[in-house]
């Protein structure tokens, strides 16, 4: 490669993109919103993270009596953001999807924790504006098919022993 290409080459490299990634197509956008989420967590960015949600988002975590309010959620994940260590959620893979008028999204993703293992978010987010807001996440777990049955038993021997209390 000639010292000329070498020099162009740098100069490309360093020059600020002036366009936002997050701005150059409604899927980009989307992404960006969702990374920043998932960083504000790993971060423990609570005002950051929570302010990705409309005032009367709903998250739904994997436990079946976890189904908050965006409120609800931030007073319950408190105490990990106050500590300075919430969560990291990796995404892996995401699929995301519009409505015909552009003003609604809805994406699943998968996603690495270290302390889940394998798990799956999807949701539903909202034109708030020019901004991206969530408007509803559901974290799961999923199950392969062959240990359904195996899950199955020990969730209703959960419920039976829960309701024996």
């Amino acid at each position: 490669m000639t010292t000329a290409a070498l020099l162009c080459l740098a100069l490309l490299t360093a020059t600020p993109d002036t366009e936002t990634p997050a701005a150059s197509t409604p899927t980009a956008a989307v992404n960006a919103v969702l990374d920043d989420w998932h960083k504000a967590a790993a971060q423990a960015d609570e005002a950051r993270y929570f302010g990705h949600f409309t005032p009367d988002a709903v998250f739904l975590g994997t436990d079946a009596t976890e189904r908050w309010t965006r409120d609800e959620f931030r007073a319950w994940a408190k105490p990990y953001f106050s500590k300075g260590k919430a969560w990291s959620f990796t995404p892996m893979s995401r699929y995301v999807s519009f409505s015909k008028d552009g003003a609604v999204a809805w994406f699943d993703e998968t996603l690495s924790t270290p302390n889940m293992g394998p798990a799956r978010g999807s949701g539903v987010l909202v034109k708030d504006g020019g901004t991206w807001k969530l408007a509803q996440y559901n974290l799961s777990v999923p199950i392969p098919n062959e240990l359904m049955k195996e899950f199955k038993q020990r969730i209703e021997a959960h419920e039976k022993k829960q309701k024996g209390k």
